[in-house]
């Protein structure tokens, strides 16, 4: 019997029927994190086998926090966070081939290159490895490319796509064709096509390289945001949106016909966006909507209806975002075939959810974990535009362990660099040296020097000057590290203070009067400020006055006093 007639009879084989999600404990989630409260329909979390990456809400500029993998618990509340940029951080994507390398988008219209060292952050992070400009609004979503190195695509809502060679920090090109805002976008398995969702509610399959649209299509016909992702190397596309009626529905597309959808269904009535999430390996698609406290998860199959609806994950707290941490970080030992780090949208915390296959046996399960993509790029960045397209270097799970890489902090770009050809070797690639500057302070002998400059009359100012300034320098730094005890306050001190301060105003009128190139209004500020400067030093003088008399009248009560208590004594 065959699966298309065991699916009409309501029972269908498959090994992923019974999959489930565990969250995990109370101590194996991040708490106390300031989540933010952004409108945009991002992630806002992103994790690799070494690090999560969650934005964070801030009163100004933008900041992402930072965490290791292990660092489980009860954030402490002055945690060091990226703080580099300008706006609210809109999108956050860690670099596939390079566990420390992050790129994040912003409402500054920048997208940056972030390097996170192996420990985590120890103070808070504002340098950035590259400043990527371009887009002209906020730049709202990124992506990596899946099998070459150093190329990244930026979507922005200038209606705008940019490919960038982050190696070289310029970029590839510029692609002109949505009219409206871009919501979504993806890249396929190879990286040679770009799908996209715009507001004008078009799917588009693009040729990055080139910037030309191969197809394109109305989605779906409600108003609020679709998001699409290709199905693998399969030529099919999924994608989530509302219907007229603001129903969610799903529905898969050829990527050559746009015209008309192979299938489309409807699942609730719910108002959150629809993220879809696509397992290259298990060839399983979750739903997770932005708001809701569950996750869909559906098999992809290569004929009609193309989806299966396996089973959901149900959870009693909304979400505000979710991020997953690629197949070589997940543990084989406990079936786990997907990861979710979920944030919660009334709580301050990071909590892991993961995606499990029940199996009584403790060995590794082949028809569970096929080789995966590993952490080495296919291609080069330059070999990538030259034309060449290629699928993901793969690798096998079946050791057990956690794959992450270590590769030296990348340097600045400079027009010189020259990247080499792709090899498994990626420590050479960003290799550099680095040498201090040492300063040699010894004295020039004039005689000894082989180009000796002539001594003219403007190099005689310069000098001159340049000693008289050093000289008052001085003079000013010895004056403030000995200072002179101040003498008693007494009514002659005063009266001469405030003598010097009216001679010190005369001098400075006309040093103001010299000065032939302040304006009028400058000379009008100087005076009345020096004004303000003299009735708060007659008022000072006053008060002084007055307590001087009260001091004096008290001593001689307690003279009096004096007298009177020798008198009663004898």
């Amino acid at each position: 019997m065959t699966n298309s007639q065991l699916w009409f009879r309501g029972v269908r084989s498959s090994k992923f029927r019974h999959v489930y999600g565990l969250p995990a404990k109370r101590e194996g989630c991040y708490e106390n994190i300031k989540i933010t409260k952004n409108a945009h329909d991002g992630h806002y979390c992103a994790v690799n086998p070494k690090f999560v990456a969650v934005v964070t809400e801030v009163a100004g500029g933008g900041t992402f926090l930072v965490l290791p993998l292990h660092n489980t618990g009860r954030l402490d509340f002055n945690s060091s966070r990226v703080t580099g940029h300008r706006g609210p951080v809109l999108d956050i994507k860690w670099n596939p081939f390079n566990d420390n390398i992050i790129a994040s988008c912003s409402d500054d219209c920048t997208v940056k290159l972030w390097y996170i060292p192996d420990g985590g952050l120890a103070t808070h992070l504002t340098d950035w490895l590259i400043d990527l400009h371009g887009h002209k609004r906020r730049v709202g979503y990124i992506e990596w490319h899946p099998s070459a190195e150093n190329i990244l695509i930026s979507a922005g809502f200038d209606h705008l796509m940019i490919v960038w060679d982050v190696g070289h920090g310029q970029a590839v090109n510029v692609i002109d064709c949505h009219p409206d805002v871009i919501y979504s976008l993806s890249f396929n398995r190879d990286g040679s096509l770009v799908t996209t969702t715009c507001k004008d509610k078009k799917l588009r399959v693009i040729e990055p390289r080139r910037g030309i649209v191969l197809s394109e299509g109305i989605c779906h016909a409600g108003t609020k945001a679709c998001k699409a992702v290709f199905l693998g190397n399969t030529g099919r596309i999924l994608t989530t949106g509302f219907s007229r009626h603001s129903d969610r529905q799903y529905a898969v597309w050829s990527q050559s016909d746009l015209s008309e959808p192979l299938v489309m269904e409807s699942i609730d009535s719910s108002s959150g966006v629809l993220f879809p999430y696509y397992d290259h390996d298990t060839r399983i698609v979750y739903l997770a909507g932005k708001g809701d406290g569950n996750i869909r998860y559906y098999e992809v199959v290569d004929q009609a209806p193309w989806l299966h609806y396996l089973n959901q994950f149900l959870s009693g707290s909304p979400q505000r975002g979710l991020g997953f941490i690629p197949k070589r970080g997940c543990d084989v030992s406990q079936c786990e075939i997907f990861r979710f780090y979920k944030l919660h949208a009334t709580k301050g915390m990071c909590e892991p959810i993961s995606m499990i296959v029940p199996r009584k046996s403790d060995q590794f399960q082949d028809d569970l974990y096929p080789d995966t993509a590993a952490p080495s790029p296919a291609l080069t960045a330059q070999e990538w535009i030259s034309g060449k397209n290629c699928n993901p270097i793969l690798m096998s799970m079946k050791t057990g362990v956690m794959v992450r890489t270590h590769k030296p902090k990348v340097y600045q770009p400079s027009e010189n660099m020259s990247l080499p050809t792709a090899h498994v070797n990626n420590s050479k690639k960003f290799a550099f040296l680095s040498q201090e500057t040492v300063p040699d302070y010894r004295p020039v002998d004039v005689s000894t020097t082989i180009d000796v400059q002539p001594v003219t009359e403007k190099s005689q100012k310069t000098s001159s000057n340049q000693s008289t300034k050093f000289l008052q320098i001085q003079q000013m730094w010895a004056s403030q590290q000995v200072q002179p005890q101040p003498p008693p306050i007494t009514k002659t001190n005063i009266l001469s203070s405030e003598c010097n301060k009216g001679s010190s105003f005369s001098n400075e009128r006309e040093e103001l009067q010299e000065d032939s190139p302040k304006t009028e209004y400058q000379l009008q500020r100087a005076y009345s400020r020096q004004c303000e400067e003299l009735k708060l030093l007659r008022r000072q003088l006053t008060n002084r006055e007055r307590r001087i008399l009260e001091l004096e009248e008290q001593v001689i009560k307690l003279q009096q006093q004096l007298k009177e208590a020798k008198r009663q004594h004898k």
